[in-house]
């Protein structure tokens, strides 16, 4: 029986990219790629091989042999590209391709990050580029952070960050002074991306400051929103809901002030009331939260999905936070329509993860173990360090350990994210 290369699947995941993608990308037909996912044939001639490790970035022939690997990890892959939870199980933990390296690249950066934090008015000497390239790399760094590729985005984060600190010294002239304050704001988002997830409240909180003193000193008000709309975490972190709502509602309400039939503002706007729809849905208020999302809802008409400063926003994203609101709230009948549909695999990974995380802990809740285990499978598809190391996917597979103990499926992610029994 074939048994599927987890770790080619995982990898294209943790980029973000569907089969039709990585396929175009390495030269290959969908159904080749296909056939080398489910295991169905042998490895890929030479020259295919170097076009797939182009694709995939992979930079050794040693990482290659392990991606191309045969793991069978408890899932297989079907013909849409799709994981099946219910394949044949494999009792053996299979980390999610990179996981190990990126998360301990992670750890090891952030007294890096610290020390560039404490020394940004005193940079070492070096090299300082103009301010078009330095641009191109804040916005891939939140590239990396928004499809969840968390080692790459540690290893440039204390170059990117040390760089900005020395063009912060070097400006000439208010207009200089404001574009570098805003890759600053975002720069510091992108790092924040790291600190918060991985745990590291207080550096967190550090660099949430830092990105709103940037966002004021660019005089950006779209930045001014973005840095609020981050700021949330803080109020998640202390558990001061209520204040946090308030925040987010005094900033949609500054930028109501501008004109709200650009997408920039509208996607300004209605972020800012999606997230206020969770908080107050996590205080148990529907009816709030009902109207933060026709708030965000009607932004969405003027914004097609896409990134805005850094904050993934349209209708896709909306319906996303409807299910999140319904997961809070408990509600069977919003989490049966929110579910009834899919993210589509252009939205970014970190966000399609969030989907089936919150996916997983509402099917829990309504008593459907099997549905709650496949969603927290495809969470960890669509972005494996994003899942690893989210609370939630924890205690929904700790959860779920204790209500299935001994099934193999289930014991092979809990030991894969850390999780024990509740």
């Amino acid at each position: 029986m074939p048994t599927p290369r987890t770790e080619l699947v995982e990898l294209r995941g943790a980029w973000g990219l569907s089969q039709e993608e990585l396929a175009a990308l390495a030269g290959i037909s969908v159904s080749t790629l296909g056939r080398w996912e489910r295991g169905e044939t042998k490895n890929p001639t030479p020259n295919l091989k170097a076009l797939l490790s182009k694709a995939l970035k992979i930079e050794s022939a040693k990482e290659l042999v392990e991606v191309l690997r045969p793991t069978g990890s408890g899932f297989a892959v079907n013909n849409a590209g799709v994981a099946d939870a219910g394949a044949t199980p494999n009792a053996q933990v299979a980390v999610s391709v990179g996981n190990a390296d990126d998360l301990g690249r992670v750890h090891a950066v952030v007294p890096r990050l610290r020390r560039v934090l404490d020394a940004f008015d005193l940079p070492e000497d070096g090299p300082t580029r103009p301010l078009g390239e330095i641009r191109a790399d804040v916005v891939r760094a939140n590239e990396h952070r928004l499809e969840a590729r968390y080692g790459v985005l540690a290893d440039e984060l204390p170059g990117l960050l040390t760089e900005l600190a020395r063009a912060s010294q070097l400006v000439v002239g208010e207009e200089q002074r404001q574009q570098v304050a805003s890759l600053r704001a975002l720069a510091f988002r992108a790092a924040d991306g790291l600190a918060f997830k991985f745990g590291y409240l207080d550096l967190s909180a550090r660099l949430i400051d830092l990105m709103r003193q940037s966002a004021a000193a660019a005089d950006d008000s779209l930045l001014v929103a973005a840095s609020e709309y981050v700021r949330t975490e803080n109020f998640f972190a202390n558990g001061d809901l209520f204040t946090g709502g308030r925040a987010l509602v005094k900033a949609a309400n500054a930028v109501a002030l501008s004109n709200r039939d650009l997408p920039d503002v509208a996607a300004a706007y209605g972020s800012l009331h999606m997230r206020a729809a969770v908080v107050v849905g996590r205080i148990g208020d529907g009816r709030a939260a009902t109207d933060h999302l026709r708030e965000a809802r009607r932004a969405a008409e003027r914004a097609p999905e896409g990134v805005y400063h850094g904050t993934a926003f349209g209708p896709h994203s909306i319906r996303i936070h409807e299910l999140a609101v319904a997961a809070e709230l408990q509600d069977p009948a919003g989490v049966e329509r929110a579910s009834a549909w899919q993210p589509p695999m252009e939205l970014p990974a970190e966000r399609r993860s969030h989907y089936y995380i919150d996916l997983g802990r509402a099917q829990l809740a309504l008593g459907r173990y099997d549905d709650a285990h496949g969603s927290i499978e495809m969470a960890r598809i669509a972005a494996p360090q994003h899942a690893r190391e989210h609370p939630q996917v924890r205690s929904t597979v700790g959860a779920l350990l204790q209500l299935r103990p001994g099934h193999s499926r289930v014991v092979e992610l809990a030991a894969w994210a850390g999780a024990r029994a509740v």
